[in-house]
């Protein structure tokens, strides 16, 4: 397990000391991971030295209100809908700003509705920045965990995708549909099975978001 410098947040947003992750409320499904976002916010507390407060909080993609957190996550199943032109430049001064975004396509399966639309709507966000591949040695996979496979909820891309602004990955994208892996019912019981793993793979899956968050996070780590 490598040892990260001490988290800090990015002087563009809010000066709160404890992490929250923002959910971006879009027209497709956009809220059907709230609890598993909470369920990782609880564990980045209690897995390391960052302050958080257990929550998903949504906002639309146009509010003013995103510059308040480092860290949004935006997933979804099935057709993302276009944005609208608010959104893109929202979104697009967020990430200039030095936001971080998770993309998490929950349909779990290779070239799904939101995959394909995902790409696109990006592509309208940072057009000179398009997803390229994250090489296995970037700072994301060894930023708390060391870790090689970006496993979810199911593993059908053994990889990341990112939009990098100069070195900075700003997108990063999964097709394995990590929040599924964290998600628990009104129970407390993790509401999907993960394949093809089982439950070492969802310790897996609970670890990357850990690296992920703490990459936002730590935007200066070496």
């Amino acid at each position: 397990m490598a040892v990260p410098f001490a988290p800090r947040v990015a002087s563009a947003f809010g000066d709160s000391s404890r992490f929250i992750p923002a959910v971006a409320q879009h027209g497709g499904k956009w809220d059907a991971r709230l609890s598993g976002l909470r369920r990782l916010a609880w564990e980045l507390q209690r897995r390391t030295s960052v302050e958080t407060v257990p929550d998903a909080r949504p906002f639309p993609m146009a509010s003013p209100k995103l510059f308040e957190y480092p860290f949004l996550y935006l997933g979804g199943e099935g057709v993302l809908p276009a944005f609208t032109p608010q959104e893109v430049e929202n979104l697009r001064r967020y990430l200039t700003f030095g936001g971080f975004i998770l993309a998490d396509a929950n349909e779990g399966r290779d070239g799904g509705e939101f995959d394909a639309t995902f790409r696109r709507q990006m592509a309208r966000v940072l057009p000179q920045n398009p997803l390229s591949l994250v090489p296995r040695d970037h700072v994301v996979f060894k930023t708390f965990y060391l870790l090689e496979v970006p496993a979810g909820r199911v593993l059908v891309k053994p990889a990341l995708e990112a939009c990098s602004l100069g070195k900075r990955a700003a997108v990063i994208y999964s097709q394995n549909d990590l929040a599924g892996a964290w998600t628990r019912d009104e129970t407390g019981t993790y509401e999907f099975e993960v394949v093809p793993g089982g439950e070492r793979q969802r310790e897996i899956a609970f670890r990357m978001g850990v690296n992920v968050c703490m990459y936002a996070l730590c935007l200066d780590y070496k």
